[in-house]
C-alpha cells in the first residue's frame, strides 16, 4: 500500500516549488522595498493564545497538540464520562498549530512592545493551518503573506499597501482591480435607515445590481426585512455611478447627517485622491460599496483584489483595524494591513501562463559526461561556471549521450556543454543550445558570456 499525505495538505515538486518561490520571492521584494521587516513566530502557539480570538466556528477549526508525555495524568474518570470532546482536548492540550498570521503578531507587538520602534512594519510569509474540511481551493496548510503598519492613525499607510499591491501585481503581470471602502461609510449608511443589523444583506443585494437588476435588488432588499421607506433612501447609493471623485460626492449628500459616515468618505477621498496626486497606479482602483470584509474586525478602510482575466475570488485583502492587541490586554493599538493570497495567485499565474521562462527550471547548463578523463574537465568547468553565478549540472554517470540530453530537456535545462577528446586536447567545449539546437565550439570564458546574455 502506497504512503499518502492527510486531507488537504499537498506535495510541491520542484516546477511548484520554483513558481511559489518566485510568488514568494516578488511580494517579499516588494515589502522589502518600502522598508517593512520580515519576522517569524513559531508554528506552535499557546492555546491561551489561540483560543478565543476566532469565535466559536475559529476555536472548533484548531488543530490542537497532544501535550507529551503521559496527558491523561491530568484527566479524572468523571471527565471521561462527561465525553466532552471541548473539555477532554482543554486538558490534553496545551498548544495549538496557528489558525492565521494575525494573532500571533499581535502576540509579538506586547510581548516584545519595549523593543519595537514605532510605527512598527512587518511583514511575514509563513504556513499556517485550520481543521477545514477540504474543499477545492480550499486547504488545511496553506500559506499567508502579510503585511502590517502599526502605531500610526495615517492614511498614508494606507496609500503606501495600495501602491504595494499596484507593484506585486505590476511585477506579475496580472491586471487587477483594487476595490476600497470605509467600514464607517458602511456604519453611516446603517444609520441614516436604521438598520444596522442589516449592512451585510444591503451590500449582498447590491453587489447583485449587474446581475439580477434594480427592481429585484430592491426585492431582496425588502424580503431582508427593510421597509418601503429604508429602500428608497438607499437608491442612490445603490445606483452609485461615475468616477471615484463622483461617488464620494454622491456619498457625502447622502451621509449629509452621519457624522461617522463623512468621516468614512474623507478618508477614502484623502487615500484616492492622493494617489491620483501621486499618479503611480498602473492597475485601476475603484470605491465599491459592495465591499464589507471582516466587519466585526475591521474600522477604517478595507480592500480587496479581484484578477480582471482571470475568474477567482478575492487575492488579496486588507484593512484598518483599531485594536490590535486588546485581545491580549494592551488596548489602543491602530494598525492596517494586507494580506496576498498565495495559493490563488499561484493559480491565476498558471491560468494565464505568467510565469518567467526561467521559472521551471534553474539549471542553466549541463556538462554531458563521456568518461573519467573528460568528467574531471568538466568539473573545473563546472566551477567556473558555478563562480559566475550560472547554475550547472555535470552528468554523474557515464550513460549513453541521448538518455543524457533527455534528462537536459525533461528538466528544461537551455544548455549543453560536450567535452569529448578533441575539445579535451584544444582547451575548448561544444555549447549547444537546446532551444534553437545551434552549436558553437568556445572556451569556458566565451561560453559563458553567451549562457549569461
Amino acid at each position: 500500500m502506497k504512503p499518502s499525505i492527510p486531507k488537504g495538505t499537498r506535495d510541491f515538486g520542484p516546477v511548484e516549488m520554483a513558481r511559489r518561490n518566485y510568488i514568494f520571492e516578488t511580494i517579499r521584494k516588494v515589502y522589502a522595498l518600502y522598508g517593512f521587516r520580515q519576522i517569524e513566530t513559531p508554528a506552535t502557539e499557546n492555546l491561551s493564545t489561540l483560543m478565543g480570538k476566532y469565535g466559536e466556528e475559529g476555536d472548533k477549526l484548531l488543530f490542537k497538540i497532544l501535550n507529551s508525555g503521559d496527558f491523561k495524568n491530568a484527566v479524572s474518570t468523571d471527565d471521561y464520562a462527561e465525553k466532552s470532546a471541548a473539555a477532554l482536548a482543554s486538558r490534553f492540550c496545551e498548544k495549538g498549530l496557528r489558525y492565521d498570521l494575525t494573532v500571533p503578531f499581535a502576540r509579538y507587538v506586547v510581548q516584545h512592545r519595549e523593543e519595537l520602534q514605532m510605527p512598527f512594519k512587518r511583514y511575514q510569509i509563513q504556513p499556517v493551518w485550520r481543521a477545514d474540511r477540504p474543499q477545492k481551493g480550499r486547504y488545511r496548510e496553506f500559506y499567508q503573506c502579510d503585511a502590517d503598519i502599526v502605531g500610526s492613525d495615517s492614511l498614508l499607510n494606507e496609500v503606501e499597501l495600495m501602491q504595494i499591491i499596484d507593484e506585486v501585481f505590476s511585477r506579475f503581470g496580472i491586471r487587477v482591480s483594487i476595490k476600497i471602502n470605509n467600514r464607517k461609510i458602511l456604519t453611516g449608511i446603517a444609520e441614516i435607515i436604521g438598520a444596522a443589523d442589516k449592512i451585510i444583506d444591503i451590500t449582498v443585494a447590491i453587489d447583485k445590481l449587474d446581475k439580477i437588476g434594480l427592481e429585484k435588488v430592491n426585492e431582496e432588499l425588502l424580503a431582508a426585512g427593510l421597509n418601503a421607506e429604508q429602500v428608497q433612501t438607499l437608491q442612490p447609493i445603490i445606483g452609485l455611478k461615475g468616477s471615484n471623485a463622483e461617488k464620494v460626492a454622491t456619498m457625502r449628500e447622502v451621509l449629509a447627517a452621519s457624522e461617522t459616515g463623512l468621516k468614512g468618505c474623507d478618508e477614502v477621498a484623502f487615500v484616492l485622491d492622493t494617489l491620483a496626486a501621486a499618479g503611480s497606479l498602473r492597475n485601476e482602483i475603484e470605491l465599491d460599496l459592495t465591499l464589507a470584509r471582516g466587519l466585526n474586525y475591521y474600522t477604517g478602510c478595507i480592500f480587496e483584489v479581484k484578477a480582471l482575466d482571470y475568474a477567482i475570488g478575492s487575492i488579496t485583502g486588507g484593512g484598518r483595524y483599531d485594536n490590535l492587541t486588546g485581545i491580549f490586554g494592551m488596548p489602543g493599538l491602530s494598525g492596517v494591513g494586507i494580506s496576498f493570497g498565495a495559493d490563488r495567485i499561484y493559480d491565476v499565474l498558471n491560468g494565464l501562463d505568467l510565469y518567467p521562462s526561467d521559472t521551471a527550471g534553474s539549471v542553466r547548463l549541463l556538462f554531458i559526461n563521456f568518461g573519467e578523463r573528460e568528467a574531471a574537465r568538466c568539473l573545473e568547468y563546472a566551477a567556473a561556471a558555478r563562480k559566475k553565478g550560472v547554475s550547472t549540472e555535470v552528468y554523474p554517470d557515464t550513460v549513453k549521450m541521448k538518455k543524457q540530453m533527455a534528462y537536459a530537456n525533461a528538466q528544461h535545462i537551455p544548455f549543453v556543454a560536450l567535452v569529448g577528446e578533441s575539445e579535451l586536447a584544444e582547451n575548448r567545449l561544444t555549447l549547444k543550445n537546446m532551444e534553437t539546437g545551434e552549436q558553437q565550439q568556445l572556451s569556458i570564458e566565451e561560453a559563458l558570456a553567451i549562457i549569461e546574455g
